[in-house]
């Protein structure tokens, strides 16, 4: 968003009525709040509009009740794309994953790669499955110029809920997370994200797909370059995966007993492990997509979590 204004590209947010707009309320842009699923109300805040980035996802893989993730992932979708046909949009630029890229042993998985591990998949990753192939439906049978941008785990500052990777720099930073344990995923800046989404909207295939990875980072090296941004020094200690998995489900067993959802869960440490090595060579060659290396991100990030942290300790005295 802020690289469209940047561009000098007029630019209209529908957001819920509930969001958060810390991030965003001092752009000069206009904002339209409404209901997701309310396809009329979509449709009119389309209207005028060259291109439609489609960015709504949740993203809480550890939810013990996945119908939300299913409403969100696909129906809010279905709306935004029956929309976008009514508003004869230029193009529709969909923020997929990674997760509904095939596993491949060996070599890095590319965008020819079909998914190929549903009966090993969590809820959250078939919510995204069906829903870039319900967006890929859209393309071929309902003429939606649409394509998709299959993005890995995003890190940069400004990340205020935060995501659970973002709070993990945030703790690493502050000197509070000292494990970590073996795995990692592909990863990229979310300043580079953006770029992608910009570039694919002029220069990408409409019905065609293109992951934007920078690189697979461990979960080490990730924490580890934020404690060192952030002037932390304290080994980290790696901790056994069965240890890992005992911890999540005592904190999955004690969040149900209190009527809740933990973070740390079976779920969301499966999902974690679940990508190997990706090639962004085809974003790179059609799009020319030039990423930097995804540290940088991790780094901004750190200042970012550090400045509100102190900011938040002066405040409170």
């Amino acid at each position: 968003m802020q690289k469209l204004v940047a561009a000098g590209r007029p630019v209209r947010v529908f957001v819920r009525s509930t969001s958060n707009l810390e991030r965003i309320d001092h752009l000069p842009i206009e904002i339209v709040r409404g209901d997701a699923f309310d396809v009329d109300a979509v449709t009119e805040a389309m209207q005028g509009c060259d291109a439609v980035y489609h960015c709504i996802v949740d993203t809480r893989a550890w939810l013990r009740d996945a119908a939300p993730l299913y409403r969100t992932n696909i129906d809010a979708l279905v709306v935004a794309m029956e929309a976008a046909l009514r508003s004869d949009v230029g193009r529709f630029l969909f923020a997929s994953t990674v997760v509904t890229i095939g596993r491949r042993k060996g070599r890095a998985a590319t965008e020819e790669d079909a998914f190929d591990w549903w009966d090993d998949a969590i809820d959250y990753v078939k919510s995204r499955v069906l829903a870039e192939q319900t967006f890929m439906d859209y393309c071929r049978e309902r003429g939606l110029p649409g394509v998709a941008l299959c993005i890995t785990n995003t890190y940069g500052p400004q990340d205020i809920e935060p995501t659970p990777q973002g709070r993990m720099i945030a703790m690493a930073a502050a000197g509070q997370l000292k494990v970590y344990y073996d795995g990692g995923f592909p990863s990229v800046g979310i300043e580079d994200v953006a770029d992608g989404m910009i570039l694919a909207e002029t220069r990408g295939r409409i019905g065609e797909r293109y992951i934007l990875s920078e690189r697979t980072l461990t979960w080490r090296d990730l924490l580890e370059t934020a404690a060192r941004q952030a002037g932390r020094t304290a080994p980290l200690r790696r901790v056994p995966l069965p240890l890992l998995y005992a911890g999540a489900a005592i904190a999955e067993t004690a969040a149900k007993l209190r009527g809740r959802d933990s973070q740390l869960s079976v779920k969301s440490i499966r999902i974690s492990r679940s990508i190997g090595d990706l090639s962004s060579e085809k974003a790179r060659r059609e799009l020319g997509w030039t990423p930097e290396p995804v540290h940088n991100a991790i780094r901004r990030a750190a200042d970012f979590y550090e400045a509100r942290r102190m900011a938040g300790e002066r405040k409170n005295g």
